[in-house]
């Protein structure tokens, strides 16, 4: 994995996290800027999903085995769109937070990729 990359995501996520928390702590549901901030953080967690399909295609391996690299790669690219998805039905201040949960579920998980890759 490539590490500035994770870093970026990381950093996105948590930047989101943040913006749709208080969002929610002024009693505001998800607005247009919200959800392209959540298109930029998404596109950052394609890139990895791609590096992630050519690193393997190449031939290398993570340290802690495929299923787990490939379920947290897979579930570190749905976890923002899954919640902007629900925050479209939720258009209360509980979507804001659902969208803040998800970008924190974002860094977790990139953060755990880094060390299943084995860096």
């Amino acid at each position: 994995m490539l590490d500035a990359l994770t870093v970026a995501v990381t950093v996105a996520a948590l930047a989101l996290a943040a913006w749709c928390g208080h969002a929610a702590y002024r009693d505001q549901p998800t607005k247009d800027w919200h959800f392209i901030g959540m298109a930029v953080v998404s596109v950052l967690a394609l890139a990895q999903l791609l590096v992630g399909v050519v690193q393997l295609a190449r031939g290398e391996r993570p340290e802690q085995g495929m299923a787990v690299f490939l379920a947290y790669l897979i579930g570190s690219f749905a976890a923002v769109p899954a919640a902007g998805f629900l925050s479209l039905t939720e258009r209360t201040r509980w979507g804001s937070v659902t969208v803040a949960a998800g970008a924190v579920v974002l860094a977790v998980l990139e953060v755990r990729l880094y060390d299943i890759w084995g860096n």
